[in-house]
């Protein structure tokens, strides 16, 4: 019986640990996406996205109601490298909520964003990433963007 009990420990323990570790490397590859964002680095970005990645925003700054943008990638990071190296910007991630399913993850990730040291807008982006040969990728991201004096996700 001591012998089933250390086996089960065992076992339950290194799902927790791959778990765990699952988690970190889904982290990790949303955290490299930022460096490269913030860098204006599009080798950074590409390293952690998907090549039919997908993006939109629900804005809802100053809308009676929302507005859901899509917005391509390509322009995406044309629009990040243009911005002038005088400029400061910065997305401050707050939290990390993320779950797994095999080859799929789900990232919870409340924000603000700051532009030249004001906060700017704040909201929650949801990252879904596919496990690709191994390597955690970006196929999809929304994201909210509320009045900075608003509440994140309800709170």
């Amino acid at each position: 019986m001591k012998y089933l009990i250390v086996l089960i420990s065992l076992i339950t323990g290194n799902q927790a640990y791959s778990q765990n570790n699952e988690n970190a490397n889904v982290e990790q590859t949303i955290k490299e996406f930022f460096d490269g964002f913030h860098a204006q680095d599009s080798a950074i970005i590409l390293k952690t996205v998907h090549k039919d990645i997908i993006m939109h925003s629900i804005d809802s700054r100053g809308a009676d109601c929302p507005v859901l943008q899509t917005t391509d990638f390509n322009l995406f990071l044309k629009s990040i490298l243009s911005i002038p190296k005088d400029v400061s910007f910065r997305e401050k991630i707050l939290d990390y909520k993320i779950q797994i399913d095999g080859n799929m993850a789900h990232a919870w990730t409340p924000y603000e964003f700051y532009y030249n040291g004001q906060l700017s807008h704040r909201g929650v982006n949801s990252f879904q990433l596919y496990k690709d040969n191994g390597n955690w990728k970006i196929i999809y991201v929304v994201d909210t963007r509320s009045p900075s004096n608003s509440l994140i996700g309800g709170e």
